[in-house]
């Protein structure tokens, strides 16, 4: 996410190359990259910051306990996040705050721009308040929609894997992120990219269905496994195609 000047990264699942190929694909330089922000340790979120971190030099922004999880970052670069602190780069505001998973201090994040907030709420046990509070103040939100509840019963991973992934501490299932989506919106929302389809446990065309029968004028966007999402331009006025100097969405 960035502006015309300054962005950062939130996560880096994929490896550094495929990060960089990804970027290019949509027209965008890693030298407008000014950090990485990490939510929690999991591999899918970590895999490709120490190599992509110490290629470009970037700050990590980490909490300490999901810092004891990664290896292969100069202590040099790491810079402490703690709940509710806002860092300043450029143009753009970064606010975390914690969310419900089974990681170590795991968070999620608000990036500000002049008047524009974009949300990113992936890896989600439940919706709590603190979630609620910043999803009804974006303009656009990257929004978990993990699993269906009714593929995840017929399916085949074992008793406790389910329990996992429904319990609280796991993910966001289609109907609570539609419950968060349909309740909770801002009348100023534009844009819904929905995200960390499970492979096994979700479709996309049926997520896609689910939230454009519901979005009365939102764009209801759902992002690839694998391959990345088109750049989306948003502003706090009017919606348009093509750069507005305020903030750009890239997945």
């Amino acid at each position: 996410m960035g502006n015309d000047q300054e962005a950062i990264l939130v996560d880096v699942g994929i490896s550094c190359r495929e990060t960089e190929k990804r970027m290019a694909r949509l027209g965008l330089s890693m030298q407008k990259v000014k950090a990485i922000f990490v939510s929690h340790e999991h591999s899918d979120h970590i895999r490709g910051i120490p190599v992509l971190a110490k290629k470009y030099q970037l700050p990590v922004y980490i909490t300490p306990g999901t810092l004891t999880h990664l290896s292969g970052v100069d202590h040099s670069q790491v810079h402490h996040l703690s709940a509710f602190q806002s860092v300043v780069i450029g143009n753009l505001e970064i606010t975390s705050f914690p969310k419900v998973h089974d990681a170590s201090e795991p968070h999620s994040f608000m990036v500000s721009c002049r008047d524009v907030k974009v949300g990113v709420f992936t890896d989600l046990g439940i919706v709590c308040d603190q979630l609620i509070r910043y999803f009804s103040q974006c303009h656009a939100a990257f929004l978990e929609a993990n699993y269906d509840d009714d593929m995840l019963d017929k399916g085949g991973y074992p008793y406790y894997l389910k329990q996992r992934i429904r319990g609280g501490k796991g993910h966001l299932s289609n109907k609570q992120a539609l419950g968060l989506f349909t309740t909770h919106r801002p009348p100023h929302m534009t844009h819904l990219l929905l995200s960390h389809l499970s492979k096994n446990n979700n479709d996309p065309k049926l997520v896609e269905d689910l939230f454009t029968n519901c979005a009365d004028g939102i764009n209801i966007i759902v992002a690839s496994r694998h391959e990345e999402t088109p750049v989306y331009y948003i502003s706090s006025t009017v919606v348009q195609h093509e750069p507005l100097g305020q903030l750009g969405l890239g997945f």
